[in-house]
């Protein structure tokens, strides 16, 4: 039972990773700042590709986190 937790635990974190290094940065402070405006298109791409990305970061993390405190009380 604590190697299948061990391997989840493992193959969570690598998704987090993963996950987290495909999301685009969020610049928008910096356009803020230069008196760039972000167009219709790019808050409308937001939704998509990036919405998954981040719903993926969120379960991963939260598999990550059931899998350490499991693994924190089988132990």
């Amino acid at each position: 039972m604590g190697t299948v937790i061990s391997v989840v635990l493992i193959i969570s974190a690598l998704l987090m990773i993963v996950t987290v290094l495909l999301q685009s940065s969020d610049e928008s402070g910096i356009s803020a700042l230069s008196g760039q405006s972000n167009s219709y298109f790019s808050k409308s791409k937001a939704k998509t590709f990036e919405a998954r990305l981040a719903l993926g970061t969120k379960i991963a993390a939260g598999v990550f986190i059931a899998c350490a405190i499991l693994k924190l009380i089988i132990k």
